[in-house]
C-alpha cells in the first residue's frame, strides 16, 4: 500500500488544497492529511478545529484519507507512519522554489522519502489560506474559495468582528 503523507498548516482549508489532495488520491492508495503549527504564523483556527473542518470537508473520501495533527518534525512522523512519500501542492513558480530547497532538505535528512509535487487547477492557483482570511475578516464572500464547512466557520469566527 503506498501512502502519502500532505502536510501543511491548513488555517483553513481551501479548495485549492482539497484539489491536491484529490489528486493525489489518483497516485496514491492512502492520504494521511497532516495539520502541522507554523511557529511563524499564530493560527486562526486551533488545531482541533482544523482537524474537523478538514475531516468534514473531505468525507467522501473517507475510506483513504486520514486527518492527523503532529507539532514535531515532518520525518519523525513519516518515519512512524511508515510512509516515505511527502505530497506537496504548487500554486505557482513562487512555491515551487521554496518547496524544491524543503524536499533537498529532506532528502538529505533520510534519502528514502520522496516528495512529489502536486500542480493544483489554474482556478485555484491565486487562493491562498492568508487571502481567504483577509477577505472573510472584511466581511467578503469566500464560497468559492473554501469548503462550506469552512465558509461557514469563517462567518462565525469573523462576525464577531465585525460588530
Amino acid at each position: 500500500m503506498k501512502i502519502a503523507v500532505c502536510p501543511g498548516s491548513f488555517d483553513p482549508i481551501t479548495n485549492g488544497h482539497v484539489d491536491v489532495i484529490e489528486r493525489a488520491l489518483r497516485l496514491f492508495d492512502k492520504v494521511i492529511v497532516l495539520v502541522g503549527e507554523n511557529p511563524s504564523k499564530a493560527a486562526t483556527f486551533s488545531a482541533r478545529e482544523r482537524v474537523a473542518m478538514i475531516t468534514d470537508a473531505l468525507k467522501r473520501h473517507d475510506s483513504r484519507v486520514e486527518v492527523d495533527h503532529f507539532d514535531g518534525l515532518l520525518l519523525d512522523y513519516l518515519k512512524r507512519k511508515k510512509a516515505t512519500i511527502m505530497v506537496r501542492g504548487l500554486r505557482a513558480l513562487s512555491d515551487f522554489e521554496f518547496e524544491f530547497q524543503r524536499a533537498l532538505l529532506n532528502r538529505q535528512a533520510d534519502e528514502d522519502v520522496e516528495t512529489v509535487f502536486v500542480m493544483t487547477k489554474a482556478e485555484y492557483s491565486f487562493i491562498s489560506s492568508s487571502v481567504v482570511k483577509e477577505i472573510a475578516m472584511l466581511g467578503g464572500d469566500v464560497g468559492r474559495y473554501v469548503p462550506q464547512v469552512v465558509e461557514r466557520r469563517l462567518k462565525e469566527k469573523f462576525s464577531k468582528k465585525l460588530l
